[in-house]
Parts: structure tokens; sequence; C-alpha cells
């Protein structure tokens, strides 16, 4: 059931131009309850985690999300972005080749197995960081895209300020352990939705199972790949202070999830606890589309316009992302100042639709004109300010 509440404010005097404010209060009461469903929680024996929606940035779970800690192999999704970032504006090429230094080749841990004095494919470098966590391969991108690895972590740091992740510091490429070298599961969880969202057409390399390199087949260390758990990416980490670690994405019937766990202390404990808080996240949660683009919410009045009302409409589809025991509780409110006046061109904003749950934060989007009104004509406004006038006149008459 929508239930439509107006306000208005006391007739004005004759001549008055100022708007009259009024909100209406689309309320989605399907069944009256007497208190709001507790939102559903989940628990992980991980230091740090959180899980959010794709779509809509929702936030279903947190557990010392914006604790700093280190990332690990996880900070190589920033090596990509960057690389990334420079194929799409065409700084660099697929078939190009990048050198390995003395340096480079001498980097431990996981290793891609690069030999010194050669060149590499860009594309087989993004497949040695993606599928095998190739330390070495880090350190060949960054030399060969900003000439040391020292300059890289400052384009890392500066991407990281044009992303919004806030608590995020880098000083090498890989993920080796740097006590100055640290993120958060909320920015990691940031870093992942962007690199899906800004390439696309890269993202699939994350998915990959395996990658030979130098005659060295090595298989990917993302244990959800292999559980076809619908997890497409994205990227592990392990180091002794950090514990084991996963940034997930899972695409389900249309909608993905993006999840970032941290400080496990086993390979099997970081493989369960995924696959569960992933498996808790689609069941409990689902996502609503109130409006699609285009779609009428509201009809506003219009001031000495050539039609009465304008259809308010949003410009992209409003999804908002809660528990499915939260859905009876929604209540939806559109707002504007009206009469709006005219003339009026189509898709100007005039207002704000604001979603609103228990125990949730509240989602807004802009309203627009849904058509363009044009301007009375002078007999038409000479028309209406005559009828201002016997309003006006007719709500101050005393008797």
């Amino acid at each position: 059931m929508i239930m439509f509440l107006k306000t208005r404010r006391a007739p004005r005097g004759a001549g008055a131009a100022l708007p009259l404010l009024l909100s209406l209060a689309l309320a989605f009461a399907i069944t009256a309850r007497t208190a709001a469903a507790a939102l559903p929680t989940v628990d992980t024996t991980a230091r740090q985690g959180i899980m959010i929606d794709y779509n809509t940035g929702a936030v279903l779970f947190a557990k010392n999300p914006d604790e700093r800690m280190a990332p690990s192999s996880m900070s190589k999704m920033m090596t990509l972005y960057i690389l990334f970032k420079h194929l799409k504006e065409g700084r660099i090429k697929m078939g190009d080749t990048l050198g390995v230094s003395e340096k480079a080749w001498r980097t431990g841990g996981s290793k891609m197995f690069v030999m010194v004095g050669s060149r590499v494919k860009v594309e087989d470098l993004i497949q040695g960081i993606a599928v095998q966590s190739g330390n070495d391969a880090c350190v060949v991108v960054a030399e060969g895209l900003s000439g040391s690895e020292a300059a890289f972590a400052q384009e890392m740091n500066k991407t990281a300020k044009d992303l919004g992740l806030t608590n995020s510091h880098f000083v090498d490429a890989s993920g080796l352990p740097d006590p100055q070298q640290y993120m958060t599961a909320r920015d990691l969880a940031t870093l992942a939705r962007a690199l899906i969202h800004d390439f696309p057409e890269y993202y699939h390399y994350f998915s990959e199972i395996d990658f030979t390199y130098n005659g060295i087949k090595q298989g990917n260390r993302n244990p959800l790949l292999y559980k076809n758990d619908n997890v497409d990416g994205v990227k592990t980490g392990h180091t002794e202070v950090g514990g084991y670690g996963l940034t997930a994405s899972a695409l389900r019937n249309g909608r993905r999830l993006i999840l970032v766990l941290n400080g496990m202390s086993s390979v099997n404990e970081r493989s369960r606890e995924s696959e569960r808080l992933l498996d808790w996240g689609f069941h409990e949660w689902n996502n609503y589309t109130l409006f699609k683009a285009g779609e009428k919410v509201t009809d506003a009045e219009v001031w000495l316009g050539a039609q009465a009302t304008v259809p308010l409409v949003v410009s992209q589809d409003l999804v908002v992302t809660m528990p499915q025991t939260e859905r009876d509780q929604m209540k939806v409110t559109a707002s504007y100042d009206g009469p709006i006046p005219a003339p009026l061109p189509k898709g100007k904003t005039v207002g704000q639709v604001r979603v609103e749950a228990p125990d949730l934060p509240a989602v807004q989007a802009p309203l627009q004109t849904g058509d363009a009104v044009d301007r009375l004509g002078f007999f038409g406004r000479i028309g209406a300010a005559l009828r201002s006038l016997v309003w006006s006149g007719a709500g101050e008459h005393k008797g």
C-alpha cells in the first residue's frame, strides 16, 4: 500500500510568487508491525572484514573495517589498477614488453619467475600478478611505468586518494611487509569495487585458474575459484604480520557482492570463512528496485505553466539493499519546493527522493522533471493572477 501525505502552508496574500512547500510521503506499509525486525548479523574469526553490495555500496557486514592492517598481496590490486589505467589511456599496450632489472629478479616471496635482462609482455605480467601473485612481476611493472618502485608507490598513493581510500599508504608495488604499507578492509572493498567498475574489460584475468610462464605452471591462490560459488576474483594475501586474507567478489543471479577478510590463521580458515560469509550475504540480503530510470515518482504542481503539473522522475534506477525482513518497514519520501515556476526544461533537478528503513542508512536520489513545461502566455498569466486574487480574497474574508 502506498500512502500519500501532503502538507501546505497557509494561503498567501495577493500577488505573492514564492513557491509553496510540498512534501509527499510514500510509505510502503505492507503490514503494520509493533517493532522493527533486528538486522541479520554474522561473526567471523577474521580480525578485520567487510562485505558490500557492488551495485549500491551498502555495507552488509563489518568487523573492524577501518582498522589499519597489512594488506599483503591484496595491495597488488592497486598495482594492477594503475596498469589497467595506463592501458585504457593508451599509454601502454598489451603487446608491449617491459625489462626485468636485477632488483625485480631478486625480489623474494611469491614469484612469476621472470629472468634478469629479459623483456616480458604486459599481458603476461598481468597474469603473473593476478594469477601467480608474482612479486617480481610487480617490480617489473612499477619500474616500467614509473622508472622506479619508489616513484610508482607515489602514484599508488595519489591514485588511492583519487579513489577515496582514506586510510591506505603504499611504499611498494607487491605488498611485501613494511610497517609503512597499510590499508583497511573498507579501503580494499572500495578498491575492488573501482577495479571491477572501471576496467570490466580486464577483470577476467582474476578468474583464471592457472598460468604458465617460463615453463612453470602455477595455480590461482583464490580458493573460491575452485568451488563453483560464482566467485570471479579478486586477490588473496598472506604475510606473517597480516595473516591470511582474501578480497573476493561473487556474482549470483545478477547481484554482485564484494567481501574482504584478513587476519586468519590458515589457508583452510580463509577458504571456509569466505565461503560462509558470501552465502550469508546472498541469503539474508537482497536488492530492491523501487523506480526504474525515467520512471515517474510523483507529479509536481507548476506555477504559471502551460500545464498544471510535471512528472518528477529519477535519472537512474533507484535500488536499495536491505534484509528481506526489513522490506515491509521501508518508507519512501519525495520532496520538492512547489509549485515550481515555469518555464521548466526536461531533466532539471527540483527535489529528492529519500528511502528509509529501521537501522539502515537512508538512501537519497535527485528528482528531475520528466517533461519540459512552457510558461503561460501573457493572457494566461493575467488569468492566473486574477484567480490568485480571488482565492486570496476568499481566504481573508471575515463575513
